[in-house]
């Protein structure tokens, strides 16, 4: 499948990118594609090993004369964020991923493409595979589970790399050059809330919102797009002057993806849900008008649903209650950055949120390039959330990547790129997580940057690659590899 990748350049980059769409690698699902490299690199007559979580490195020794040049650790991480179009059956567990060519970008047929990181790890088998090319030491680092936990980075093996430059292929700019990033943390929210049977004059109704584009929850947090999550609260909100009892709720699928879509069922009284419906009408109208060209695809339905006996609404103070703590907690731009121009500093994605039977769950992403600011965020959630009774939690935290302006391995890189482009990369922090923080606590003396080809709407079924920009991208590593050899 997918066989069109072949004829695309750079044809040793594309054929391992055909490789990775062609095997399904959702984050924890990861195990087939290990094995997949594993056996090509014993073809290659390359060592490999993983370490105790199971991440994957492959070794190739210096080219002859090269064997001091400093150690290189070329690194991505294996897995993709899985999400697709309501409309589209895709199975991320089975099923390859469909691309197509369109205006000079490859796409995805309704789905994520995967070029998150599948085209920095497509570029990282390349370069193991090019005989042509000269370069010292190096290690292929394949780190698992990136995209919903930082797992493989958190369970990196330490004392196991030997290399002291790291290029993290994970940036997703065209022309630019990556020094530091943001830290981040989960915080999850749980609690059992009240319920009281429905009663005999309420109506069943689902309301759904529809259509948003999505996003990447670091990297698009501060782009004019709406959060499903945020907008049907809001629509929870108004309907509370109606008397409206929360039943159920579902509303996004990864906590750093820009929730697209979010369903909820309500317990209105039988006599209000015609108003209510006018009401929402309305809102749909007003929020529209609000995202504006932004995200213009927003579409807010309700529907009466046929009554259950046995469901068990929220009681009319705690879904009140619960409405109010979502529709008061901080989501989206919290502070940029007074340090660095045009960065976002903290934020917050509010990314999975459901309701089942009284059970509340809510999974957000905060970011900061202040560890202590993101931890200060957290503790908004707590104080918020313990207002209700629920209990809060901050997982999987991971820290920033503090920007070394004066980094040796920049200098070689902004040299490199002013040589093959005619003109010096822009040099930038990026507010998402990339890697390198947890990577940089675990080994403290490893120089860092980051760079990739140009991606757009990762995270989501927009997700796209520039062609021309992986031709960049590639001429770009190449070039780097040589003049890293001659260091030593």
């Amino acid at each position: 499948m997918n066989a069109h990748l072949d004829a695309l350049t750079p044809p040793i980059v594309w054929r391992h990118f055909r490789t990775l769409c062609n095997t399904p690698r959702p984050s924890g699902q990861e195990a087939a594609l290990v094995a997949i490299l594993e056996a090509w690199a014993d073809a290659q007559g390359l060592a490999h090993d993983r370490d105790g979580f199971g991440n994957l490195r492959i070794c190739k020794p210096a080219s002859p004369g090269c064997e001091h040049a400093p150690g290189v650790i070329l690194q991505g991480h294996l897995d993709m964020v899985a999400q697709a179009n309501a409309d589209s059956a895709h199975d991320f567990s089975r099923d390859p991923i469909s691309t197509y060519v369109a205006d000079g970008w490859l796409h995805a047929e309704g789905t994520t493409l995967g070029a998150d990181n599948g085209m920095g790890v497509a570029a990282i088998l390349a370069v193991l595979e090019d005989a042509e090319l000269t370069h010292g030491p190096l290690e292929a680092l394949f780190t698992l589970e990136e995209e919903t936990s930082m797992g493989g980075a958190l369970n990196l093996a330490e004392n196991w790399l030997k290399g002291s430059l790291l290029l993290n292929l994970d940036s997703e700019d065209r022309g630019e050059v990556y020094i530091g990033c943001a830290g981040g943390g989960d915080v999850v929210v749980d609690a059992q809330l009240p319920s009281a049977k429905l009663r005999d004059d309420e109506q069943l109704v689902e309301i759904a919102l529809t259509g948003l584009k999505g996003g990447h929850s670091g990297m698009d947090i501060h782009k004019p797009l709406g959060n499903a999550n945020r907008l049907l609260v809001r629509a929870l909100r108004t309907l509370e002057g109606f008397d409206g009892r929360l039943v159920s709720y579902h509303g996004g699928t990864l906590r750093n993806a820009i929730p697209r879509e979010a369903f909820a069922q309500l317990a209105l009284p039988a006599d209000e849900v015609d108003a209510a419906f006018d009401a929402l009408k309305a809102l749909e109208s007003t929020l529209r008008a609000e995202l504006g060209s932004g995200d213009s695809g927003l579409v807010l339905t309700a529907t009466r649903a046929v009554n259950n006996a046995s469901v068990d609404p929220l009681t009319l103070d705690a879904s009140a209650m619960l409405v109010a703590a979502l529709h008061a907690a901080p989501c989206g731009v919290e502070r940029m950055s007074a340090d660095v121009p045009g960065v976002v500093e903290t934020s917050n994605n509010l990314g999975v949120l459901s309701l089942k039977e009284g059970r509340l769950h809510l999974c957000a992403l905060v970011r900061s390039l202040h560890d202590t600011a993101m931890i200060a965020l957290a503790d908004r959630f707590e104080a918020l959330f313990g207002l209700i009774g629920a209990r809060v939690r901050v997982e999987n935290s991971y820290p920033g990547w503090a920007p070394n302006p004066g980094s040796a391995l920049l200098a070689i890189f902004n040299k490199r790129h002013a040589a093959l482009f005619e003109k010096e990369p822009a040099v930038k922090v990026i507010h998402a997580g990339l890697e390198c923080g947890i990577l940089g606590s675990k080994y403290p003396h490893l120089d860092m940057i980051s760079f990739g080809p140009l991606i757009r709407g990762a995270h989501s079924p927009d997700e796209r690659v520039e062609l021309a920009s992986v031709d960049e991208f590639w001429r770009m590593l190449r070039a780097l590899m040589e003049d890293l050899a001659q260091k030593g």
